[in-house]
């Protein structure tokens, strides 16, 4: 009775999540490391942040869904360890 009509595949009574899908292109993107007072104030001024490896850019993504730059991690692990505590 009304103008509009649905399809058959439309007319669902069930609420679907949709799949998240990495974009194109993210396959050759990295988790990086960044001083963490750097993230935070990337955070809140929306300035770019350079990491370990010298990318810059402005996160926006979750760190976590992606591997760790091998080249942070290389000059990370070559890093001084923090001074201990007596």
């Amino acid at each position: 009775m009304g103008i509009f009509q649905r399809s058959p595949e439309e007319d669902s009574d069930l609420l679907t999540k949709p799949e998240l899908k990495v974009d194109d292109g993210d396959h050759d993107r990295f988790a990086h490391y960044v001083k963490k007072g750097k993230i935070l104030e990337s955070a809140i001024s929306g300035k770019a942040v350079r990491a370990l490896c010298g990318k810059k850019w402005v996160p926006s993504r979750d760190p976590e869904k992606f591997p760790i730059c091998p080249v942070c991690k290389e000059i990370y692990s070559g890093l001084r360890p923090a001074p201990e505590d007596n």
